[in-house]
């Protein structure tokens, strides 16, 4: 049985681009490099991408958060070109409009893992959401998030979602940064 890596949100709207922050470029190598290491396993990479559209300010969302981001058809909706230059056509890739992805957990009821493991953006919002979804739908299976591959425009919220996680058995992995 496979491992999957399920990397969330790695879009450039959520590095440099309208709610980008400096942490999350420092991301862009731990991330690559963790996608090399599942591929030269032969292991699944799952890619899921933030997307919204031209109406986003009418969305309960574009109303809560009034900064377009992710919209289809945009630089920002694209992932950072050093990732998308390691997935391959054969990834699968998951297009969300709100924080967790529902296509995702379809996805995971039919195909068992050995273990599950998430990195990405941000995660106080769609890494969390995902990760319960995973939990959710392969419920014992292993599920992991990479401390050093994922982070927050809040220190404050990424602390409490890691803590969160770690409460509702996802196993948080890697070391912190000294």
């Amino acid at each position: 049985m496979k491992s999957c890596l399920i990397v969330i949100d790695f879009q450039n709207d959520f590095i440099n681009g309208s709610l980008g922050f400096k942490k999350a470029e420092k991301l862009i190598e731990p991330i690559a490099e963790k996608i090399k290491l599942y591929r030269s396993s032969n292991d699944d990479i799952i890619f899921t991408y933030d997307t919204h559209y031209k109406n986003y300010a009418e969305t309960q969302e574009g109303k809560k958060l009034p900064v377009a981001h992710c919209i289809k058809n945009t630089h920002g909706h694209m992932l950072n070109a050093e990732i998308e230059a390691l997935r391959h056509p054969s990834d699968k890739c998951f297009e969300k409009c709100t924080f967790g992805s529902d296509k995702l957990f379809d996805y995971l009821r039919k195909t068992p893992y050995k273990n599950i493991e998430l990195c990405g953006l941000v995660s106080n919002i769609c890494v969390i959401s995902n990760a319960v979804i995973c939990k959710t739908a392969q419920p014992e299976t292993p599920i992991q998030v990479d401390i050093n591959c994922t982070s927050s425009f809040n220190e404050e919220l990424n602390k409490a979602a890691l803590a969160i996680m770690e409460s509702i058995q996802i196993e948080l992995i890697g070391q912190k940064e000294k």
